[in-house]
């Protein structure tokens, strides 16, 4: 599994390929695969396959509205799912209101068991395709564009596709395993 690191150090072309095999790698992946077996949970507190699936469709539309603000304004400040900021406070973040990009939260609220995996799929697939198109058409000087990550400070345009491919490697683990039984 390639780390954010391994995948910055690959040309941006190769990170994007990366970007744009993945729905179809899953798709693979839950082939013929019945709802019992996409929504089984390996462990109590373990995502099932589908819930994979939905993670990955929620987080890309959370990226396109990230990048459509970079491309905006100057170095905005972006929270990062599942990366609480260290002073929540000074994200707008008060005593009482939980973290909003909770990943386990969204699983729950928004009922990713009982999606369906293959219309999740499907959002999946456009939503990456349209951030495929845009970062496909960013100028030079776009790229070098950024915002503020919570953890990582000034962040990129190339540094997003380095972390989305990382990620990406990571969840298709988890999915395969999930349908596997294991956690």
């Amino acid at each position: 599994m390639a780390t954010r690191e391994d995948s910055l150090r690959r040309p941006v072309e190769d990170r994007l390929q990366r970007l744009a095999a993945t729905p179809q790698e899953i798709a693979r992946a839950i082939q013929d695969q019945g709802d019992v077996v996409l929504s089984r949970r390996p462990a109590p507190h373990k995502w099932s396959a589908k819930e994979v699936v939905c993670h990955l469709r929620d987080i890309e539309e959370l990226c396109i509205l990230r990048f459509h603000t970079m491309l905006v304004m100057d170095a905005p400040k972006v929270l990062v799912a599942g990366e609480p900021p260290q002073d929540p406070e000074a994200w707008g973040i008060g005593e009482g209101v939980p973290f909003p990009l909770d990943p386990d939260r969204w699983a729950e609220e928004r009922q990713y068991q009982r999606n369906d995996a293959a219309l999740a799929l499907g959002a999946f697939r456009r939503r990456r395709q349209e951030v495929l198109t845009l970062l496909r058409r960013l100028s030079p000087a776009q790229w070098r564009r950024g915002c503020l990550h919570p953890g990582l400070g000034q962040f990129t345009f190339g540094d997003w596709t380095a972390s989305m491919a990382a990620h990406d490697d990571k969840h298709l683990g988890q999915l395969t395993r999930a349908m596997a039984g294991s956690p």
